[in-house]
């Protein structure tokens, strides 16, 4: 693979998990969706417990989704929802070949919680640690596991 192939693979990338983020902020299903390989492993397992305390802020979102077509389908909230802010920055991105990546991101994350919630804002640091595969169809977000740095509630 020569440089500018890996390049072009960087930043496919790099906008591939610009749109998990976007899909994620957003409600948008078939966005999410169309980031992930139909056969993903994504492991939210832990993802809103804080590793200095050990209490689970948010236990209903301990899961592993597998395939593509898990990823719930957002439907319009009647009355109050949780709104998501997510950043994502530093990628460390390795292309392995040409159909296969891995990649590490710092990212910050905020949960701003609907009224009557036990808390109002969670927010939390992290990394992703993502794999990525190119199948001929572009390069699409294969497995994630999330490793919680901090997490401060309000």
């Amino acid at each position: 693979m020569d440089t500018t192939a890996r390049l072009a693979a960087t930043e496919a990338i790099r906008q591939l998990k610009a749109r998990y983020f976007r899909g994620v902020d957003d409600g948008n299903s078939d966005l999410v969706r169309s980031i992930l390989a139909e056969d993903c492993v994504l492991d939210y397992r832990g993802c809103c417990t804080d590793p200095v305390t050990g209490i689970d802020h948010m236990p209903a979102m301990n899961m592993v989704l597998e395939g593509r077509n898990n990823w719930p389908q957002t439907k319009s909230p009647v009355g109050p929802r949780i709104v998501t802010v997510h950043q994502g920055n530093d990628p460390d991105i390795t292309i392995e070949s040409e159909s296969a990546a891995s990649g590490i991101w710092s990212f910050t994350d905020r949960f701003f919680m609907p009224p009557g919630s036990p808390f109002a804002r969670l927010t939390g640091w992290g990394r992703y640690h993502e794999t990525y595969v190119n199948r001929g169809d572009g390069w699409k977000l294969q497995t994630t596991r999330i490793e919680r740095l901090r997490v401060e509630k309000e």
